[in-house]
């Protein structure tokens, strides 16, 4: 309904998804205003860290295309709207998903995909089966680690009424940090998102060993075959997370 309701403007809907990858654009721009200053960032070259950008643009694109609707859960259970959705016969969970669904979003993800395939003609690594391989892993993963991240966020609103700020510090802030060398902070911050909320497999760890880097915290080397497993992890733990707020859900007041 709501893409019918989208296309209905065309002309609209390609104005808006302009600006999107637009204003989404400008923060490659202002990386590559640094890289006009300096040769390498934390030691990666300007193709690398296109790649790492192109990376996290593209799987956190998919997320936010599906499920980045889920930041207005709180609206719902603040004014009792979210009634309406538990009477009908369709998952809560696709139809919070699918409310208001903004198509216009996909010009975050078309820039994010292009900005990867620059990357990739212009990288200088040595291109292996495994390496290959990786690359549409960690979007897919990526993509699955990201979402599960929207859902848990959206479970926590059911306790805090409105914590949408705070699950977009982990989601558009995180796709942020990814976006650069995880040489450029500390260790301690590198280990957060890591071990507590592990937006690292999303590229960092795969990235490294596609583009032949150490990793600043010397884990063992299957770690960055690992992305698979930590989204099935992370689907696992937003799911329990969804369903627990769900049932305490007691309309509005709760």
């Amino acid at each position: 309904m709501w893409v019918r309701s989208t296309m209905a403007y065309r002309l609209s809907f390609l104005m808006m998804a302009a600006g999107n990858f637009a204003a989404t654009a400008l923060d490659f721009v202002a990386i590559a205003i640094m890289f006009s200053h300096v040769d390498v960032l934390g030691g990666f070259s300007l193709p690398e860290v296109a790649f790492l950008y192109g990376t996290t643009s593209t799987a956190f694109g998919i997320a936010d295309l599906t499920l980045g609707n889920m930041d207005r859960l709180g609206r719902r259970v603040r004014d009792g709207t979210l009634d309406v959705l538990l009477t009908r016969p369709v998952p809560v969970l696709a139809q919070v998903a699918a409310d208001r669904f903004a198509l216009r979003r996909v010009g975050r993800l078309s820039q994010g995909v292009l900005l990867l395939a620059w990357s990739l003609t212009r990288l200088d690594v040595h291109w292996t089966p495994v390496t290959v391989a990786l690359v549409p892993l960690m979007l897919v993963s990526g993509a699955v680690i990201f979402g599960a991240v929207f859902v848990a966020g959206a479970a926590f609103q059911f306790r805090a009424d409105d914590a949408s700020e705070i699950q977009n510090a982990f989601t558009y802030g995180g796709t942020t940090l990814l976006q650069y060398p995880p040489t450029v902070f500390a260790t301690d911050l590198v280990r957060g998102v890591t071990f507590v909320v592990p937006l690292a497999f999303v590229n960092w760890l795969p990235a490294l060993r596609v583009l032949g880097r150490d990793d600043p915290l010397r884990l063992p080397a299957w770690v960055d075959f690992a992305s698979p497993l930590v989204a099935l992890g992370c689907c696992a733990a937003a799911a329990l997370a969804w369903r627990t707020g769900l049932r305490s859900y007691r309309s509005t007041g709760s």
